[in-house]
């Protein structure tokens, strides 16, 4: 008799494992798919650069260190790994802040505010921030749900067995980068 209640209490303490390693999976998977989500709207963002600085180049030209400037930003940050979120939230918040000072010193040019194709860029980067910022919010769920299981007991415990590891969040790393480029229609 006693040797069926070792049986019953060792296979409900394997499904309890076998519960918390699938729930750990599905909440990696779900930071997976958010930081895609991140990836994408990052994407659309460096897609839309070489638009912007072109549109911006045949008006202000003198701007030239700038335009430069926002272009190495583009560039170092597409040629970040997409596993290194620290990495790659700095990068793009530095790009971030180039492409704010780039829409306010377009703003100094009536004849480029006034350029159809401006000011259809300057809705797709509005509309790309916009997104942007859910996709981040969704992320910094999901991260936050996850590294909430790999460090409450007793899934730290499957967790600290399987390898789960907290992940890091995609935030800001200084107060003035929190400000999102204005970009005025």
């Amino acid at each position: 008799m006693s040797q069926w209640i070792l049986w019953a209490v060792a296979g409900a303490v394997a499904l309890y494992v076998i519960f918390l390693f699938n729930k750990l999976i599905r909440l990696r998977q779900l930071v997976n798919e958010a930081w895609s989500g991140i990836d994408v709207q990052l994407k659309r963002r460096s897609d839309l650069i070489p638009n912007l600085v072109n549109a911006v180049k045949g008006y202000a030209s003198h701007e030239r260190e700038l335009l430069q400037r926002v272009t190495e930003l583009r560039g170092a940050a597409m040629s970040l790994p997409a596993g290194d979120v620290e990495g790659r939230a700095k990068a793009e918040n530095a790009l971030a802040m180039a492409l704010g000072k780039l829409v306010v010193i377009a703003e100094a040019y009536p004849d480029l505010k006034a350029s159809g194709n401006f000011l259809e860029l300057q809705r797709d980067l509005k509309a790309v921030e916009d997104e942007l910022q859910l996709s981040r919010r969704y992320y910094n769920g999901a991260v936050r749900n996850l590294n909430t299981e790999v460090e409450q007991v007793p899934s730290n415990v499957v967790a600290a067995i399987f390898r789960f590891t907290p992940r890091d969040y995609f935030q800001l790393s200084d107060a003035k980068e929190a400000a999102v480029p204005q970009v005025s229609l």
